[in-house]
């Protein structure tokens, strides 16, 4: 079941928010980036509604109570039922693109229901981090999913892993139901069936993981390796997508097989 978009009185979207108070309480206590947010970027006063969310999923309408120098207390006025989750878990591994391409495919993946990101490199990588600068970086990811969440009204905002390379890649994939490589030598062939086979095997909090190479691709030996550990070559359509382009394909697909079709 959907949840209906709620309006405030000015009829304005109500704003979401993330919190890490667990649910069942009666009032919760934001601050940090959610607090500049509701004082500073929406001037919100006490009496205004706001919708919070828990690590859990579960979404309350509150009402704010008080506004301290540091602290948006609200209060629960009723529990949401309902979910604008995916049925199923679809994890996007993308090979490390140049540029701000990987916090494109966070941001719209995230809108379009994605689950988790695993970002690796690639041998056609070319961006190279060390940890330092990852750990940077996957804070930067996890905020922008955060946002994103918060913008198109998930009940989930989706990890955001830290960057490794194919072999951890292949050796964390055993706990998914379903596994994917999207290679353009598939398109190519004119092969079509693998993805949509797939979509319609998967069943509910079934997961599928898809990896995605960077630009120029991945090689036929990454491909070979994926094959060799139980990943299955998909091809998407008979056009040749770019990086950041080809996840948001797959999960728009994947939100039309479950949410559209029915």
């Amino acid at each position: 079941m959907l949840k209906k978009q709620l309006y405030s009185k000015a009829g304005a979207v109500v704003q979401r928010y993330f919190i890490e108070e667990l649910g069942n309480v009666e009032q919760f206590n934001i601050s940090g980036d959610d607090y500049h947010h509701i004082v500073r970027v929406m001037r919100m006063k006490a009496g205004d509604e706001i919708i919070c969310v828990t690590p859990t999923g579960k979404s309350a309408v509150c009402q704010i109570e008080e506004i301290t120098d540091d602290i948006v207390m609200a209060n629960v006025v009723k529990w949401e039922e309902g979910t604008t989750e995916l049925p199923v878990h679809v994890v996007i591994a993308s090979g490390l693109p140049k540029g701000d391409k990987l916090e494109l495919i966070i941001q719209k993946g995230t809108e379009l229901g994605a689950y988790e990101f695993v970002p690796f490199t690639a041998s056609r990588s070319i961006v190279k981090w060390d940890g330092k600068k990852a750990a940077k970086k996957v804070e930067r990811w996890q905020k922008i999913a955060k946002e994103a969440a918060e913008q198109s009204h998930r009940s989930y905002v989706p990890e955001v892993k830290e960057p490794v390379n194919l072999k951890d890649l292949i050796k964390a994939s055993d706990e998914y139901t379903y596994k994917l490589v999207a290679y353009e030598e598939k398109s190519r062939e004119g092969e079509a069936s693998v993805f949509s086979s797939t979509l319609a095997k998967l069943g509910e909090g079934n997961s599928l993981l898809i990896v995605f190479g960077p630009e120029g691709g991945l090689t036929s030996e990454e491909v070979d390796l994926l094959n060799k550990n139980g990943f299955i070559a998909c091809g998407l359509g008979p056009r040749i997508l770019r990086t950041e382009t080809a996840p948001l394909y797959a999960l728009s697909a994947v939100s039309y097989h479950f949410e559209l079709l029915g």
